[in-house]
């Protein structure tokens, strides 16, 4: 039970990191926040992602690029460009690890009000981190694993954030309902996405990217939406896009 609570609570944080933090805000910039808060996230998202932590600024970019090119040669991840969900999910890393280490030029539209912490990045990105990180996770397993099939979980928490975003970015350019005409293949993967936090809303998404919600129709529930809402609340962040709920639909 220890595994299955401890798999959840991973799933879940490191999700919410992406989604609340890599995606809504640094790429997207759906809301602000100060410094201090800032530098918070930042480290909120290195212990909920922990081996597959992400550079929110290299992440931001990326995103960036992939909205611009959806579908093209030049998207950073599409099913488009690869033959499996594996060779598109190596090409996202080397164009991350590219992005991150400053190997490939960026135009500076898409480098605009992006979130850094260099010396904490160059660190969260290490291979003595991840290292530190992966042997963590495997120690949890040792000590509280009740039955060795758990173990086959070990493998997809120290991928976690790779593992959620083969999810979006291959199943929903593949499978799944629109309710936008769009000039690339994002669908809706899922009719209420309690799974992925909202992500799999990807049509919508790609329709109105700067949206703190991902939802449209009123079966479609994002659960990130709620948090972002009381956040603002309670003046931890301030909400720049404000959604228009009513959809017109196709």
């Amino acid at each position: 039970m220890v595994i299955f609570i401890f798999f959840a609570a991973i799933w879940y944080l490191s999700l919410f990191s992406q989604t609340f933090f890599q995606h809504r805000y640094a790429a997207h910039g759906a809301f602000t926040m100060g410094k201090g808060w800032e530098k918070f996230f930042f480290i909120f998202t290195y212990i909920t992602q922990g081996s597959s932590y992400m550079s929110p600024r290299a992440y931001a970019v990326m995103h960036r690029l992939h909205h611009a090119h959806t579908d093209t040669e030049l998207d950073p991840h599409s099913p488009a460009n690869s033959s499996n969900i594996f060779s598109m999910m190596w090409g996202t890393r080397t164009a991350y690890q590219k992005i991150l280490h400053n190997k490939v030029e960026v135009e500076s539209k898409y480098t605009r009000n992006l979130p850094e912490w260099t010396r904490f990045d160059k660190f969260a990105n290490s291979t003595f981190s991840r290292l530190m990180w992966v042997a963590g996770y495997v120690l949890f397993f040792v000590f509280f694993a009740t039955s060795p099939w758990q173990f086959l979980l070990l493998p997809i928490v120290v991928s976690m954030g790779a593992f959620h975003g083969a999810i979006v970015n291959w199943f929903a350019h593949k499978y799944g309902y629109i309710n936008f005409r769009l000039r690339n293949t994002a669908m809706n993967l899922l009719f209420v996405d309690v799974l992925m936090l909202g992500e799999s809303y990807h049509n919508n998404h790609h329709k109105h990217p700067s949206s703190i919600n991902f939802g449209r129709r009123w079966f479609e529930i994002d659960p990130s939406y709620y948090i972002i809402k009381l956040l603002a609340f309670i003046k931890i962040i301030k909400i720049v896009n404000t959604p228009k709920l009513k959809l017109a639909a196709v």
